[in-house]
This record gives structure tokens, C-alpha cells and sequence, in this order.
């Protein structure tokens, strides 16, 4: 009998069908726990179960007479749930207070610092205060994050008080709740992907961002990997990521981190207790050909994925920015872009009649492009080479249509 496996996504994820498509794969009767609305009669064809990310209580009654061997989840807020499921279950996952931590900047940066990890200094002002008196506790240059949106939706550098006060408006008129506020950290940008198995941390690749992300908005493009820093700074990263990973609880399931590194060391930005987001995971590629989504699910179920290797020799991704604000209407130069060397894949996932909103309000992407090459170089001018080929044409004059 195959196994049954709950995935916990938001019905908009990118990666629901990379999922579906490995869960088909491997043989799994897959379950779809999704927030779609639930006055609709199954919108989107997937059969998916109906759920809250916000009232954990409800969607564990949504699922009641339905049986799984197994839980996954896209998505931080998915992620949340996901871990509610499966300690109400008694299946192996995150705990729920370390994905509630994770997914609260201001835990996270106190479980860091309480591990003796190097942290920013920072603080939270409700964001229905004065932000004058917050701009005068502030050290500049400094980053402003609501703690209600992921991402880098929001994140706002500010260099004085009077940026401080302007971004703390803007991010009012977008998010609830809480502000946090922290230094800004100069470096070098990363990621690191991993997994952790009943406690046991393993990271799987690290991704260098070549771009220089120092604000005001922190658009993340390029994502490459294997690294191409030196040995002792690849070291450093895993080093640190692995103690914010103990720091913040997480038991079992896969891990996302983003770092930044400079003169002083690794510096750990966030770790997720979910893979990589968007369909980014498809710069991963381990032995034998298994997508990122694949492996996980094979140790959601079970089985022994500590062998597992990326194929070697470089891969990347670029996630497509979007250029201005206005309604999208359509790309020229796609096969042109595809035809650049190492050039895999271009994915469009904006559609005509879209209203394109940039960082920082907006949350998404034009698409994707990703390419493969026998080095990280190469593979970065690839990615730039096919976006220069890349004509988007965006009707500003409808912006508000």
C-alpha cells in the first residue's frame, strides 16, 4: 500500500505542482491542505482540504477522518500549521515553537543571541507609534522589517531619521502589528539549503547571490551555486548555520537560511523552516537527477536521504525583477534568452493583465530563468546574458485600472 503524505501549502505557492510531481513519482497519495477558500466548491481542481494558518484549531477538525503517514509544508506560515498537524499526530517534524520562531524576527534574533551567535542590535516598535521617537533609538544605518510579511517585502534600509520616519510610514501602509528594527550588516549575501533528520543537521548546498543587496530594498536575483568563496568562508557559513538551526529548535524536516559575511564572520539574516521558495529549488539537482522537492518528500516518509549529493558541476537561478510598476502585458526575446549557452529553462509565471507591483509592496516575480554550466561564472553571465535578451512591455498608464 503506498504511502499517504499531507503537504500544507498557500494555494498561489509556485511549488505546489514540483510537489504533486514528485509525490507521483515516488508513488504517494498526496493530500493537499491549502488556504483556498472554503466557501468555494474545490476552485482549483486539486481536491485540496481547506484550511486556516491562523486558526490551527480549525483546519485540525478540517482534517479529522483523514489519514496520512506523513507531513511536508511550503511556506512559513504553512510551515506553522504543518507542525500543529503533526504534534497533534505523532508524526516526525518541526516543533511547533521552533517554526513559530522562525517565523518571529524578534524570537529568533534573542534565541540567536541567547546561543552566542554574533547578532545586529535591534528592537520592535508597534507600528502604531510615533516612529520619530523610534528614529532616535535607531542605529544608522539601519533595515526596517514588519514582522507580519516575509520576504523582503517591507525591508527598508534607512541611512538617518528622516529616511527611518519615511520607510516606518510606507511600511505602515502595508503591513500590521509589529516593526522590528535592526543595523544594518554589510557583506556579502548567501543562502544555505539543508535538512535536518531527528535532530541531525545536514546542510546540501550553499548559494552565493552576486548581486549587492545594500538597500533601500533588498530585491534578491541571482542565486548560485556551488560557492565560489573560499573554503574557510564556506566553512563560516555552514559553522553558523548550523548553530542557528540548533539555536532555534528545528528536529526534522528541511531549512532555508540566508547569511551575509564579512570581516567580522558569518551572520546569520533568517533560517525557515521550509525549503527555498518560488521554483527556485530547481537549481537543485542531486545525483541520479532528484529534484530538491523529491528528496524531501523521501524523508518526510522515511527514508535515508543523508547520502544525498548535488550534481556537480554549477547551477542557477534568476528570479526575474520586475522593472516598474504598471500592467504587465508581454515579453519578447524568450527564445532568444533560451538560446544563450547553459541556458535550461525560462519560466514566465507573470500573465498578461497582471498589475506588477515592485519592492518593496510587491511579493512576486516576472518567472524564472535557470542554466547550468562547468562554472559558477559561467552559469551567473548565462543568467545575465539571457536577461539582457529579455523585453518586457508594461502598460504604466493602466497602473491603476
Amino acid at each position: 500500500m503506498s504511502k499517504r503524505l499531507l503537504l500544507v501549502a498557500a494555494t498561489t505557492g509556485y511549488q505546489t505542482r514540483e510537489f504533486a510531481e514528485a509525490a507521483r513519482r515516488l508513488g504517494l497519495d498526496l493530500v493537499l491542505a491549502t488556504d483556498r477558500c472554503r466557501r468555494m466548491e474545490d476552485p482549483w481542481g486539486d481536491g485540496a482540504v481547506a484550511v486556516r494558518f491562523d486558526r490551527p484549531e480549525e483546519s485540525l477538525a478540517a482534517l479529522d477522518g483523514i489519514e496520512f503517514d506523513a507531513v511536508a509544508a511550503m511556506g512559513d506560515r504553512p510551515a506553522v500549521l504543518a507542525a500543529e498537524i503533526a504534534a497533534v499526530r505523532g508524526i516526525p517534524f518541526h516543533p511547533v515553537a521552533a517554526t513559530r520562531a522562525c517565523h518571529d524576527k524578534f524570537q529568533a534574533r534573542q534565541l540567536f543571541q541567547a546561543a552566542g551567535l554574533p547578532v545586529p542590535a535591534y528592537f520592535r516598535v508597534p507600528l502604531d507609534a510615533d516612529p520619530r521617537h523610534a528614529a532616535r533609538r535607531a542605529p544608522y544605518p539601519c533595515v526596517l522589517k514588519p514582522m507580519d510579511l516575509s520576504a523582503s517585502r517591507g525591508v527598508i534600509r534607512a541611512n538617518d531619521e528622516a529616511e527611518f520616519v519615511a520607510a516606518f510610514h510606507r511600511i505602515g501602509r502595508m503591513a500590521h502589528g509589529w516593526l522590528q528594527v535592526e543595523s544594518y550588516i554589510p557583506g556579502r549575501e548567501f543562502a544555505v539549503e539543508g535538512i535536518v533528520t531527528r535532530g541531525r543537521i545536514e546542510p546540501l548546498a550553499i548559494f552565493d547571490k552576486p548581486d549587492p543587496l545594500e538597500g533601500p530594498f533588498f530585491e534578491e536575483t541571482i542565486y548560485v551555486t556551488p560557492s565560489r568563496e573560499p573554503a574557510a568562508v564556506q566553512a563560516g557559513l555552514i559553522q553558523t548555520t548550523v548553530k542557528a538551526v540548533w539555536a532555534l529548535g528545528l528536529w526534522h524536516g528541511p531549512w532555508h537560511a540566508e547569511l551575509r559575511y564579512n570581516q567580522e564572520g558569518a551572520w546569520v539574516l533568517e533560517v525557515a523552516a521550509r525549503p527555498i521558495g518560488g521554483l527556485c529549488a530547481r537549481a537543485l539537482r542531486f545525483q541520479g537527477g532528484m529534484p530538491l522537492e523529491e528528496l524531501i518528500l523521501r524523508h518526510a516518509i522515511g527514508e535515508d536521504v543523508s547520502g544525498a549529493r548535488l550534481e556537480r558541476p554549477a547551477a542557477g537561478v534568476m528570479m526575474i525583477p520586475i522593472p516598474r510598476a504598471g500592467i504587465y502585458q508581454s515579453v519578447e526575446g524568450v527564445e532568444e534568452a533560451k538560446a544563450v549557452a547553459g541556458i535550461e529553462d525560462i519560466v514566465m509565471t507573470a500573465e498578461r493583465g497582471h498589475r506588477l507591483v515592485p519592492l518593496p509592496e510587491g511579493a512576486s516575480y516576472l518567472g524564472f530563468i535557470f542554466a547550468r554550466g562547468a562554472e559558477p561564472a559561467a552559469v551567473e553571465a548565462a543568467l545575465r546574458e539571457a536577461h539582457g535578451k529579455l523585453r518586457f512591455q508594461v502598460n504604466a498608464a493602466l497602473e491603476m485600472l
